[in-house]
C-alpha cells in the first residue's frame, strides 16, 4: 500500500466489451474482475485464471444498470459478493443490487438505491469498508471531496446517512476514484486533473 514503490506490470484490453471504462473491482482472491463501462451502461465480468493477473484475464457475461444509472461512474462489492453498488452523475445516487450467487453478474438484481445530492451533484467513485458500515463517496461538484455516510445495517444503503467530507482539491480537483486498504488507515484517489495520478492518504 506505498504507491511511492509501485512499478508498471501489464496490460488487458477491455475495448471489445467498453471502449470507456469507468471503474474496476476485483473479488478478494483476485480471480474475478469486473469494469463498469461508460458506452454500454454495464458491468462486464471477467475470470482470472491466476489471481489478480490480468493477463490471464478473460470476458464472462455482463449486467446492464441503465434502468437504474445511464452514467454511472462508481462500482463496488459487498466482501462475499452478494451486494454490488453503482454510483452515477444522472441520478446522482448509489444504487444497491443483490446477486444470488456471488460475483456472478448474470445473477445482480437491483434493490434500492441512495441519494448523495445534498453533498455531491457529482458522484464519480465509491468504496465501502470491510462490513459496509461506512460508505464513501468521491466527486468534482464540491471541488474534489470525500464524503463520508454510516449505515445503520451493513451495505444496506436505505440506511446510510452522512457523516462528513474531507477535501482532496489539493491534489486532485477531478477525483474519479477512491479506495482503501483492509484496515482503513490508508485511502488512494485517482483523477485526471492531474494528469493521471495516484494520490495517497493516510487516516491516523
Amino acid at each position: 500500500f506505498d504507491v511511492s514503490t509501485a512499478s508498471f506490470v501489464d496490460s488487458f484490453s477491455v475495448a471489445a466489451q467498453d471502449d470507456l471504462p469507468e471503474a474496476i473491482a476485483f473479488n478478494t482472491d483476485g480471480t474475478k474482475m469486473f469494469v463498469l463501462g461508460g458506452v454500454g451502461d454495464d458491468v462486464n465480468e471477467y475470470t482470472l485464471s491466476t489471481g489478480f493477473d490480468v493477463s490471464t484475464a478473460s470476458f464472462v457475461d455482463s449486467f446492464s444498470v441503465a434502468g437504474q444509472e445511464t452514467a454511472p461512474l462508481g462500482l463496488a462489492f459487498n466482501t462475499d459478493g452478494t451486494k454490488m453498488f453503482v454510483v452515477g452523475v444522472v441520478g446522482d445516487n448509489v444504487n444497491e443490487y443483490t446477486l444470488s450467487t456471488g460475483f456472478d453478474v448474470s445473477t445482480a438484481s437491483f434493490v434500492d438505491s441512495f441519494s448523495v445530492v445534498g453533498q455531491e451533484a457529482e458522484p464519480l467513485g465509491l468504496a465501502f469498508n470491510t462490513n459496509g458500515s461506512k460508505m464513501f463517496v468521491v466527486g468534482r461538484a464540491t471541488g474534489g471531496k470525500v464524503h463520508e455516510y454510516t449505515l445503520s445495517t451493513g451495505f444496506d444503503v436505505s440506511t446510510a446517512s452522512f457523516v462528513d467530507s474531507f477535501s482532496v482539491a489539493g491534489q486532485e480537483t477531478a477525483p474519479l476514484g477512491l479506495a482503501f486498504n483492509t484496515d482503513g488507515t490508508k485511502m488512494f484517489v485517482v483523477g485526471r486533473a492531474t494528469g493521471g495520478k495516484v494520490h495517497e492518504y493516510t487516516l491516523s
